[in-house]
C-alpha cells in the first residue's frame, strides 16, 4: 500500500491514495486501516500544498481581480468575500477540492447520501454541527424524519486532525460556520451525482424538547441567499489516471 513520495508533491500522494482506495473495482467501504493512511496523508497537508496563501491578503487586488492572486500566483484565500469552491479533481470513485470561506459564512445544512468524506481544516477555525439519522439497518436513505446529533457546534481550529464521516455515521449530515477565514480540504467518495442517485439535500432542524440531542429534520430548499463561486486551482500539477476523465 505504499506510495513512492520521493519528489511527489502532497496532493499528488493524496490522488494517488484516493486512486487505490475509491477506484471503480473496490467493493464495498474502506478498510480502517485505509481510512487512517488517508487521514494521515491529510493531516500533513498545508494551503500551499493545493496552492494556497492563507497568510496575506491585497485590497487591490480584491478590486481589480475577481480571483485574488499573490505575486507568486498563490490563492490568496483570505481575501475572499464568499464562499469559494477551487476545484482539484473529480472523477466517477472521488473528487477532491477546497472550500474558502470568508469569516461569518456559513454553508447550509446539508447530506452526503452513500459517500465517505474525509475533510481538513487548511488554516482558521469553522464551528461544526451535525446528525446521523436513527435508522434500522435495513432503512433507505432519508429525505426527513428523526436524527441523533453527532457534533454540537464543534469548534475545529487548523492545525488540527482530519475528520472522516460514513453514510450511516460520524456526522454524514452537517452545516459550517466560519469563525474566522478559513478553507476545508474535501475528499468525497464517490461524488454528488443525480444520475446515481446521490444528490445533495439540504434541511431544517426541529429540535425535540422531550429527546435532548436529538431533533426532526425536513428537506428544504437551497436558502436563496446562498452561492458558491468557483476559483481555479493553481496548486502543483496533479497527474491522473486517463479512465479518470470523463
Amino acid at each position: 500500500m505504499a506510495l513512492q513520495s520521493m519528489g511527489m508533491s502532497k496532493i499528488q500522494e493524496l490522488y494517488d491514495a484516493c486512486d487505490w482506495n475509491f477506484s471503480s473495482g473496490k467493493e464495498g467501504l474502506p478498510t480502517l486501516k485505509q481510512i487512517r493512511w488517508l487521514q494521515g496523508l491529510l493531516d500533513a497537508m498545508e494551503p500551499a500544498d493545493v496552492g494556497i496563501d492563507a497568510t496575506r491578503t491585497d485590497e487591490r487586488l480584491m478590486e481589480d481581480e475577481p480571483i485574488p492572486k499573490s505575486q507568486y500566483g498563490l490563492f490568496l484565500a483570505q481575501s475572499v468575500t464568499q464562499v469559494t469552491y477551487i476545484h482539484i479533481h473529480e472523477c466517477d470513485d472521488f473528487s477532491i477540492g477546497v472550500f474558502c470561506f470568508p469569516a461569518g459564512a456559513t454553508f447550509p445544512l446539508h447530506d452526503h447520501p452513500n459517500m465517505v468524506v474525509l475533510s481538513k481544516v487548511l488554516y482558521g477555525s469553522v464551528q461544526l454541527k451535525s446528525y446521523d439519522w436513527v435508522t434500522t439497518p435495513n432503512s433507505r436513505p432519508k429525505k426527513s424524519g428523526l436524527a441523533r446529533i453527532a457534533a454540537d457546534d464543534r469548534v475545529m481550529e487548523a492545525p488540527c486532525k482530519a475528520s472522516v464521516l460514513f453514510p450511516r455515521s460520524g456526522g454524514n449530515i452537517h452545516s459550517f460556520t466560519a469563525i474566522t477565514p478559513c478553507a476545508v480540504l474535501d475528499i468525497l467518495a464517490p461524488p454528488y451525482s443525480d444520475e446515481r442517485e446521490r444528490p445533495s439535500t439540504y434541511f431544517n432542524e426541529i429540535p425535540i424538547p422531550s429527546l435532548p440531542g436529538c431533533a426532526i429534520l425536513e428537506e428544504t430548499d437551497l436558502p436563496e441567499d446562498f452561492t458558491v463561486v468557483g476559483a481555479p486551482y493553481v496548486g502543483p500539477e496533479l497527474t491522473v489516471e486517463m479512465e479518470d476523465y470523463y
